[in-house]
C-alpha cells in the first residue's frame, strides 16, 4: 500500500467530520476520503447485525477508493462492528472507542467517569469494558442521548431546544459525582459548549475525535504508511461521499470544517 494513498473515514452522517477535522489538524499531510451514511442515519437505535452489514458495505466502498487505512468515526459502529470486521480487512482499521477510553482513564481524579452516547453504544457497554481494564476500580455511568444526533443533523447546535434536551439528559449525570465525561458519539463534540455549560467546570470533557487522530498518526508510522507530505500542485486532498441528501450534508459541514466542501458525490451504498 502506498503511503500517499488516502485515509478512509466513515460515520452515519456528519458527526464523523469532527474526527476528519482532527485528522486534518493533527496530520495535515494526509489525504482523506470521507463517507457519511446519511440515508441510514442514525445508527444508534439499530441492531448489531444491521450495523455490521452497513459497516461492511462502507468498508468495501472505501477500499474501491484505494484507501490505506480506515477510521471508523462512529462510536456505535466501533462498538458493534470493528472487532468482527478487522480480521476481514487487509489494511489497518481504527475505531474511536479505545482512544477515548484511554484519555478518560488518564483524566479522571476520582475514578467516576460518565459516558454519553447513542442507545447502541451505551447498551453495548463497550466503554465500561475498556475503562475497567484500564482502571479496575473505575465507576462508569452511561447515559443514552439519542436526540443529540438528530439535533446536530438539523444544525440546531445553539438552539434553546437543544439546551433544554441536554439539561434533561444530563440531570442524572450531574448527580452522580463524575469528574470526567466522554462525548461518546462523534456528533456530540459539536454540542461541547452546551454540555460543558451544564456539567460545570469540575467535569473534564473527553473528545474521542482528537484522541483518535493522535492514535491514527501513531498507527500510520508503525505501519510505514505516513505520508511524506508531498502533493501535486492543485491536488484535492479531501473527497466526500454520502448515501443521500448531499446538499444538506454540505450545509452542516460548513459549521464543522474550516473550508467549504465544493464537491460531494452521492452513491448507492447498498450496491457494495
Amino acid at each position: 500500500m502506498r503511503a500517499d494513498a488516502p485515509i478512509g473515514v466513515f460515520d452515519s452522517g456528519v458527526g464523523g467530520l469532527t474526527v476528519a477535522r482532527e485528522i486534518m489538524r493533527q496530520i495535515p499531510e494526509e489525504r482523506i476520503t470521507y463517507f457519511g451514511d446519511t440515508a441510514r442515519v442514525p445508527y444508534g437505535s439499530k441492531s448489531r447485525e444491521t450495523i455490521v452489514r452497513y459497516s461492511r458495505q462502507i468498508i468495501r466502498f472505501l477500499k474501491t477508493r484505494g484507501v490505506k487505512a480506515i477510521v471508523v468515526a462512529c462510536n456505535t459502529a466501533s462498538a458493534f462492528a470493528l472487532e468482527e470486521l478487522r480480521p476481514e480487512a487487509d489494511i489497518p482499521i481504527i475505531g474511536v472507542v479505545k482512544p477515548g477510553a484511554r484519555a478518560a482513564a488518564s483524566a479522571t481524579r476520582n475514578g467516576r467517569i460518565g459516558v454519553i452516547g447513542t442507545e447502541g453504544t451505551i447498551e453495548s457497554g463497550i466503554y465500561t469494558q475498556y475503562l475497567q481494564r484500564l482502571c479496575p476500580d473505575a465507576q462508569v455511568v452511561g447515559k443514552a442521548c439519542p436526540l443529540f444526533v438528530s439535533l446536530v443533523e438539523e444544525g440546531w447546535l445553539k438552539d434553546e431546544i437543544t439546551t433544554l434536551v441536554a439539561r434533561r439528559y444530563l440531570e442524572e449525570l450531574k448527580k452522580s459525582d463524575i469528574d470526567t465525561l466522554i462525548l461518546g458519539c462523534t456528533h456530540y463534540p459539536l454540542l461541547r459548549s452546551t454540555v460543558a455549560g451544564i456539567m460545570g467546570e469540575g467535569v473534564t470533557l473527553v473528545n474521542p475525535a482528537y484522541e483518535t487522530a493522535v492514535s491514527l498518526r501513531t498507527l500510520l508510522r508503525e505501519n510505514n504508511l505516513a505520508n511524506d507530505g508531498h502533493h501535486k500542485n492543485g491536488e484535492n486532498l479531501y473527497e466526500f461521499f454520502v448515501s443521500d441528501a448531499a446538499e444538506r450534508f454540505k450545509r452542516i459541514a460548513k459549521s464543522i470544517l474550516p473550508f467549504d466542501i465544493m464537491g460531494i458525490r452521492q452513491i448507492q451504498i447498498e450496491d457494495y
